[in-house]
Formats: C-alpha cells, structure tokens, sequence
C-alpha cells in the first residue's frame, strides 16, 4: 500500500520533534497505537535524523518521513537515515530533484497559486499548504482546488481538532498535518498514553467527516 493510500483511509499526519531516540520511539508507538501510521519527523533538532532512523528500525509498521527539509544535503541525509517520504515548508528545485532521483515522495509547501503552479510544472500532484491558518486556511484551499483539479493538498500549520474536520471535507484535501497530536508537555511527562488518545480522537473526527 503506498503513503498516500494509507492516506486515504487514516488522512492524518503527526509531527514528531525529539532530541532523544527513544523518546522519539515510544511517541511513535503511541501514535500507531492511536490509529495513525503516517509520522513526520521534523528535522528541527540535531538528533533528528537518528530520531527518524530508531522509528523506522523499532516501529516497522509505521511509515516514518522527514519534515522541515531545507536542502538537498538535508534530504539526502533523511534518505540515508530511512525516511520513506520528504516534506519541506516550501518549494525547493534541488530537494525535488533529490526525491525524484530517489523514487520516494516529496510533498513541499505553497501558499500562493504561483507557488502550486510551479510545483504544477515540476511534476508534482501532491503538495504541503502550509502555514495553512495565516495563509486563508479552508476558503483558500478551496480556491486553490477549483482552478488545480489534479492537485491534492496537506494543509499544515494551526491545524486541530477544531478545524480538521473543516479542512478534511473539501475534495481538495488528502490529509492534515500538525503537532497538536504531540504535545511537549505531555511527551515530556512520560504521558504516551495522552499521545494515543489525541491520535484516536483524529481518526475518529477524519472517519466521521470522510466517510
């Protein structure tokens, strides 16, 4: 099953930002263990790379990804490290091409229809709309997918439990992404039962509005 099939039936992404592996295991756990099999982790910290190669060695039934790639060392790197897709926060030539090269999925960001437009022209028929809350959030995407047909997208960015549902109806939408589903505080407690729970409850709003 490819990523964006899984997608379809749960179109939900965590995103994961933690310095220490196995931390970073346990919140990926939870997550599968909530419903959620799709995880982003972002490349925010040092130890993110080593964060993203413990999920894919330690939890095998997730599909693990690289989040916040800014260049093609950087993509390259997550590569190497096990990362089964790319997300970038906006759209980078080299980093495509790195993708591309590799035969493994890139969703890059755009805000604006020239950007969609490029990516258009890249070859691209799934993007990241991110930040999705400053930039016009579920009118815009609206907007956008009537003149782009082909196009997919995941908004990113202010994204939660009160307006996924919104963002999900429209046809235009394939998954949500966002850190509303692992909270620091939480993560930092030792409260992976709460991660669970978060993740449960997306699947729960997406399963209502999608099916």
């Amino acid at each position: 099953m490819s990523i964006e099939e899984r997608l379809v039936q749960t179109p939900v992404i965590p995103l994961v930002q933690a310095s220490d592996p196995a931390v970073a295991v346990r919140t990926a756990q939870a997550l599968l263990d909530g419903g959620l099999g799709v995880i982003e982790v972002v490349m925010r910290t040092p130890e993110a790379l080593d964060c993203l190669a413990a999920i894919a060695a330690e939890v095998p039934d997730a599909v693990v990804g690289a989040g916040t790639v800014l260049s093609a060392e950087q993509a390259g790197a997550a590569l190497a490290a096990g990362s089964a897709f790319l997300v970038s926060p906006g759209l980078d030539r080299d980093v495509v091409a790195v993708s591309k090269e590799a035969g493994i999925p890139i969703y890059p960001g755009v805000a604006t229809p020239t950007e969609v437009q490029a990516a258009w022209n890249l070859g691209l028929r799934t993007l990241k709309f991110f930040p999705a809350s400053l930039v016009g959030g579920a009118p815009m995407l609206k907007a956008l997918g009537s003149v782009f047909r082909g196009v997919k997208f995941i908004p990113t960015g202010g994204v939660s439990t009160s307006n996924l549902a919104d963002f999900l109806a429209l046809d235009a939408v394939l998954a949500c992404g966002g850190s509303w589903l692992t909270p620091a505080d939480a993560i930092a407690a030792g409260r992976y039962q709460d991660i669970t729970a978060l993740a449960a409850q997306a699947v729960a709003i997406a399963r209502a509005t999608t099916d």
